[in-house]
């Protein structure tokens, strides 16, 4: 197949929208993100963010892929589609070495993304082009609840406050860190891991929220918001369809064992709650004692795991 990787332009929409508008339509009732974004993704390119599409000899696009500039050595691919009569084509290659010439030429070491478990296909195309397994995580959904307790009488003994330097000496020294590569939602773009640091902590602090579980004997848990935002929510026959949701997402949760989880997921809820938050997510590592932790806690957590992917740019310099 001849084709052309070029920048995408916003009279793609047309194109994009008819290979992407059922993409996983038997698995969310929103269906693909990508129709919506599309011309937002175009209008606000840049120097930190090049959205691509692959460009048959008819002049249709029948590809489309976004890379974006994390900090100073990360970059995060993703929203890559291909239209099915495109596939096993080779426009999945090429669009992914355009993402990955980008980043390498902004001078990034590396790039990642994000492919749910479940997506098999997902995961041998990105093997193929480059990257290898990094990280697994989960989410877990606390309700907000502004009377949230940890335990009936206070008996484990431990507190959340709000402690950046101590949060982040935890999470540096925790199993979780090892567990997620030192990754934690990225504070500017949405759905996006990149690596955490001090600073991100302490800017938490003060713009977003930064708890740390203390006890007597030293520190026992962490976590970091990240973002409030509004979604449109399934919506029933009280709010009416469409209604929106308020979602309160923190972008790490790490603890040492059940009660530190449970003081965790009591002050998640009730910083969500003092923010009016509908729905929360948390991030946790996908592991079987952060899992059951979470659900010994009485808390919701996701059905399937995410796994996040990492090519190394390198060795193409």
């Amino acid at each position: 197949m001849t084709m052309e990787v070029r920048q995408a332009r916003a009279d793609d929409h047309e194109d994009i929208v008819a290979f992407t508008a059922d993409t996983w339509s038997d698995r969310f009732d929103r269906g693909d993100y990508i129709p919506e974004v599309f011309p937002e993704w175009v209008a606000s390119d840049g120097a930190d963010q090049h959205t691509v599409v692959a460009e048959a000899d008819d002049g249709r696009a029948i590809g489309v892929c976004q890379v974006v500039a994390l900090s100073a050595h990360e970059t995060w691919a993703q929203g890559m589609r291909v239209a099915d009569d495109a596939r096993a084509e080779g426009v999945a290659e090429a669009m992914n070495d355009a993402c990955f010439a980008w980043a390498r030429d902004r001078g990034a070491t590396v790039c990642r993304n994000m492919v749910f478990s479940w997506n098999a296909p997902g995961l041998g195309a990105a093997r193929g082009v480059g990257y290898d397994p990094a990280a697994e995580f989960r989410w877990a959904h606390p309700d907000p609840d502004e009377d949230a307790l940890a335990d009936a009488n206070g008996a484990s003994g431990l507190d959340a406050v709000a402690d950046p330097d101590a949060a982040w000496s935890y999470w540096q020294r925790s199993d979780a860190a090892e567990q997620l590569a030192g990754l934690t939602l990225d504070p500017a773009e949405t759905w996006a891991l990149s690596e955490a640091t001090r600073e991100r902590f302490r800017a938490a602090a003060d713009e977003r929220g930064a708890l740390a579980v203390r006890g007597s004997d030293g520190t026992h848990g962490a976590a970091v918001r990240t973002r409030e935002y509004e979604r449109e929510g399934a919506g029933d026959e009280d709010d009416g369809e469409g209604a929106t949701e308020r979602w309160v997402e923190y972008g790490v949760g790490a603890w040492d064992d059940v009660p530190a989880a449970q003081t965790l997921f009591a002050a998640i809820a009730r910083d969500a709650a003092d923010l009016g938050a509908d729905r929360t997510r948390v991030l946790i590592p996908e592991t079987p004692r952060h899992v059951s932790d979470a659900a010994y806690a009485g808390i919701a957590v996701s059905e399937n795991p995410d796994f996040v992917m990492a090519a190394d740019l390198t060795g193409g310099r």
